[in-house]
């Protein structure tokens, strides 16, 4: 993974220096809150409803075990003892006291880690496929250019105070797991008919009020012109982006408002104008990135091991661990584990300071030290050897860790909604619980299938609803929380936004109606292998409307 160079650790223990001396005047009536305001959203640090929330950004979701130690020292210390996962590879401490959290920063800054530029209207964490560098289906390791991306979007002098937040993704796969369709810059690496690398890219996705695709702006963006790319996209929009309205002034208005084929034309002439510059990549400098990342030191294993073969025969539970929480690794003899922070009790994303140290020793252990964060709210050890699975599986199942629901309907991902934050309308994580209990059942769970249910308590769609196979959306009505579902949605290569089924439900019908879907879907499935997903795009809306939507009770 990459390491801080000296200029890199400076920067970040100058921040901490800075914004100590900041938080310090504010509390002692020097710095007036409009002013203080602006200042602690760029260190990120936001406050919601009972306490300050501080959000810690996780590049690419990549984490090192030292890391995730000094994450659970800081729950420990500064927290009530556990930390979230949220759906953009961040984490997110909800009780800190505001005086301490210069401390906080100024441990983080000791593991090579801040939390700089994870809110405000800046260029937020840069985020990418949790399975680079080991997934199958993939062209080149993602990462070595999200780093790239990273350093060059760190404190941009252009793009410090643009009109709204900014995402950029990057995937380098067949199948896309970064969302890249989503947000404001999705960048796919690809290969030409010349074989040489570049990128696919796609402008102005988007969730919240106004949930938009994507489109693509350029087929072909050569290697070396990635950062000027990017640069010409974001000179565009930092100029004509919206800045009178909150709600219009993200990237995906302005490609929307202004018309693809316009926009496109606009950023092709401030690329030609800039591409040739000093941004130009220099293959020594994309090659002394790619060095960060090296290949750990596998050993030389056979396709099966002989012991694991030996355990799916022998443990039940183990063995449906293995069909849901492993995914196929590209190095003989290993696997992909997924940890699955989606159990009974236990808000998603939620994860405890004991839990997190005795994450960090197994990565140690099992996975050379490193793990990754991904958009479901859940965790990877991306290197485990196959022989170490069974002991592995033992250590998380101890752990209330080895949930076996991985794409699975409890497998859900939601915001802190009212509990915690102070622009959600609706609950999320009790709503969540309520499905989990309805569906707890796991064989119940296996005989459904894959489907991503995704919730948020409001508009901003944290929780990412308007592309979930079923979505859940937190509404107020008149002081009362209800919830509108939609159907269909998709954040992968087929990326697509949900239907809305109707009038939204109560609190106390929501997880009746999400029982109701899914009732449907499997009397309607031709078949165990027909995803409802593809179900639902078969035969449409309609047959869960009227399920849902009686006539006795619309009368």
């Amino acid at each position: 993974m990459y390491r801080y160079d000296a200029y890199d650790q400076a920067l970040v223990d100058q921040r901490v220096a800075q914004f100590r001396d900041q938080t310090q005047r504010y509390l002692a009536g020097q710095l007036p809150e409009e002013e203080y305001r602006a200042l602690r959203l760029r260190n990120g640090l936001y406050l919601q409803r009972f306490a300050p929330m501080l959000r810690i950004a996780i590049p690419y979701g990549l984490l090192s075990s030292a890391q995730l130690r000094m994450l659970a020292h800081i729950a420990r210390t500064y927290d009530k003892g556990y930390g979230h996962f949220t759906t953009r590879q961040n984490m997110q401490f909800n009780w800190p006291e505001l005086a301490r959290v210069p401390d906080i920063l100024a441990d983080l800054a000791t593991v090579e880690m801040h939390a700089i530029q994870t809110s405000g209207n800046c260029i937020r964490n840069i985020t990418s496929d949790p399975l680079a560098g080991v997934a199958r289906d993939e062209l080149v390791d993602p990462r070595p250019y999200c780093e790239l991306t990273r350093q060059w979007a760190s404190f941009h002098p252009e793009f410090n105070w643009l009109p709204r937040k900014f995402k950029i993704a990057f995937s380098a796969a067949q199948s896309d797991r970064a969302a890249i369709r989503v947000h404001d810059i999705g960048v796919q690496i690809v290969r030409n008919a010349a074989g040489e690398l570049g990128y696919e890219v796609y402008v102005g996705g988007g969730l919240g009020r106004t949930p938009i695709i994507g489109v693509k702006t350029a087929d072909f963006v050569p290697e070396a012109d990635l950062l000027s790319y990017l640069e010409a996209v974001l000179r565009v929009y930092n100029l004509l982006g919206r800045r009178d309205n909150i709600y219009k002034a993200r990237i995906k208005i302005l490609v929307k408002e202004t018309g693809p084929e316009k926009f496109i034309e606009m950023v092709e002439q401030e690329w030609a104008r800039i591409r040739n510059g000093e941004l130009k990549l220099a293959g020594d400098e994309i090659q002394r990135m790619r060095a960060h990342f090296t290949v750990p030191e596998y050993a030389s294993l056979p396709e099966e091991d002989a012991g694991y073969r030996a355990h799916l025969e022998q443990d039940s539970a183990f063995a449906s661990w293995t069909r849901r929480n492993l995914h196929a690794h590209r190095q003989s003899g290993y696997a992909v584990v997924f940890v699955s922070l989606k159990a009974n009790g236990v808000a998603p994303g939620d994860v405890t300071d004991a839990q997190m140290d005795a994450l960090a020793e197994l990565a140690d252990r099992y996975c050379f030290g490193e793990l990754r964060a991904t958009h479901d709210q859940n965790l990877v050890l991306a290197d485990v050897a196959q022989g170490d699975l069974y002991p592995l599986w033992q250590a998380l199942d101890a752990l209330g860790l080895a949930t076996p629901n991985i794409g699975l309907l409890t497998d859900l991902i939601c915001c802190p909604g009212l509990d915690f934050c102070s622009l959600a309308n609706a609950g999320s994580i009790g709503v969540a619980q309520d499905i989990f209990d309805r569906f707890e059942n796991l064989d119940h769970q296996h005989d459904i299938g894959p489907i991503k249910l995704k919730m948020s308590g409001c508009m901003n769609g944290c929780g990412h609803h308007t592309v979930g196979h079923i979505g859940v959306l937190g509404v107020d009505k008149k002081g009362e929380e209800w919830y509108q579902v939609t159907l269909g949605g998709s954040a992968e290569n087929d990326a697509s936004l949900g239907d809305r089924t109707g009038p939204s439900f109560a609190r106390d019908a929501i997880a009746d109606a999400v029982q109701t879907i899914v009732e449907v879907y499997l009397e309607l499935r031709q078949n165990e292998d027909e995803t409802f997903l593809h179900a639902y795009r078969r035969v449409g809306m309609a047959p869960f409307k009227t399920r849902l939507y009686p006539v006795k009770a619309a009368a």
